[in-house]
């Protein structure tokens, strides 16, 4: 399929799975003009993550059927937080921070949108037109249009009243205002028909068409995606280490491919969907494949491609699929050879390790006394062993069973006459496992 062919916006974020709701009227919107909408984007770190990527795909394909997408860097309401989706009241962070923050965000949006053409994609910030406005005139101009009533209606308000101590403060009560005010002013000075967001938006997203109706008697709509979340209902994006950024200072190349790889074949399917721009018939055709024979998790290793290329580059992604090789391939010494060093010790994060000198090295006089001393050494520091005894080394190289640097060796008596990886380590693997030996 051509990527850059138009598409029916609504049809496909159905067949994906990623349309929620929307406000009765917006097919025919769509159908009628080309219409700008916008997502906001909270500016509380320098990156956003994967749990972002479902959102910012919503604007991929919002621009992919012809329409204009914004994407709107909260510098004002970034300063206050939503309560969507919150137990607690958030910090609130300074401006500084704030525009470092939306600097970064803006680089990383610009990797999925098209800023040049017909309907290129703009990004605006909400500091822009509320840094001109006094409390006063704000309160006039806005808060005389929505009642009390109607603002505590809204689920992400109910749900803070409800807990007690904790409640909500006015700060974050006042947040729907403030985004309805975003959406009433893109309207009015950009032309903004639609607002898009997740699910759990809804209510900020209605407060912002209700005031595009009762300030200006004008229409605009509303449409969400679900909240992709794991098979066990919890909040998909984090890894063992927390969120998975798109800033690969944050999440490494070779992380973030390993995350995708790693997707649960419960979950695959419809994530497969919601993050990459494959089409209905490549992703059906993957999970006959995937069917047939769940051990090649093919649909895994077709969305890690896909995510890991479009986030950072098919030149990264190449390289994280090499690292992989070096626990699960077969002819690896090559790859060995020219691995970066961060990626290799990414690669082997996990593993048991230990540390020699490089006089202890030297010393070695064959294969089996260097497994003897690694052995020792990671005895006396508690680590886990690969082998448990001299004996037991001396049978399993006789047996084929060792490896270093992805070499086999059958011989106890060899010299250790291999070279350092990066100048500083060695490799030593049994079966599947490994150690990772340091030379310093």
């Amino acid at each position: 399929m051509n990527k850059d062919a138009k598409i029916n916006f609504i049809e496909e974020l159905q067949w994906r799975g990623m349309l929620h709701d929307k406000m009765p009227g917006t097919d025919e919107q769509l159908a009628k003009e080309m219409t700008g909408g916008y997502i906001g984007f909270d500016p509380t770190a320098a990156s956003l993550h994967i749990g972002n990527l479902a959102t910012i795909m919503l604007l991929v394909h919002f621009q992919r059927a012809g329409h204009k997408p914004y994407a709107l860097v909260g510098g004002a309401t970034g300063m206050i937080g939503d309560p969507s989706g919150k137990s607690k009241e958030r910090n609130l962070l300074d401006e500084d921070t704030l525009q470092a923050n939306q600097a970064g965000i803006r680089k990383q949006l610009e990797k999925f949108l098209k800023f040049t053409g017909d309907n290129a994609a703009e990004m605006v910030n909400n500091y822009d037109w509320f840094k001109e406005i006094g409390f006063l005139e704000f309160l006039r101009t806005v808060g005389k249009h929505l009642t009390v009533n109607y603002m505590m209606s809204k689920d992400s308000v109910k749900n803070r009243l409800g807990e007690g101590k904790e409640g909500i403060s006015f700060t974050e009560f006042s947040y729907q205002l403030l985004q309805g005010y975003d959406f009433y002013w893109l309207y009015k000075h950009k032309g903004v028909r639609l607002q898009m967001g997740g699910s759990d938006q809804w209510g900020n997203i209605t407060t912002g068409t209700e005031l595009i109706g009762r300030i200006d008697n004008g229409k605009a709509y509303a449409l969400t995606a679900p909240l992709v979340t794991k098979a066990d209902g919890q909040k998909f994006g984090k890894s063992e280490g927390g969120n998975v950024w798109l800033d690969p200072a944050k999440t490494s190349p070779y992380k973030f491919y390993q995350f995708w790889l790693k997707v649960k074949d419960e979950e695959v399917k419809r994530l497969i969907r919601v993050f990459t721009l494959l089409d209905k018939e490549t992703i059906e055709s993957l999970e006959a494949e995937q069917d047939q024979d769940p051990g090649k998790r093919v649909l895994q290793k077709a969305l890690a491609k896909e995510v890991t290329c479009m986030v950072h580059s098919e030149a990264e992604y190449l390289k994280a699929v090499e690292a992989s090789e070096i626990l699960f391939g077969k002819n690896t010494t090559d790859i060995l050879a020219k691995i970066d060093e961060q990626t290799l010790l990414e690669a082997f994060e996990g593993v048991t390790q230990a540390h020699l000198s490089k006089e202890e090295l030297a010393n070695a006089p064959n294969i089996l006394e260097l497994i003897s001393v690694v052995t020792e050494k990671q005895k006396s520091a508690n680590e886990k062993t690969l082998f448990q005894s001299k004996g037991d080394a001396r049978k399993l190289i006789q047996g084929n069973g060792v490896s270093i640097n992805k070499v086999k060796v059958s011989d106890p008596a060899q010299a250790v006459d291999f070279p350092l990886i990066q100048n500083k380590y060695l490799l030593i693997q049994k079966g599947k496992d490994y150690c990772l030996v340091t030379i310093d």
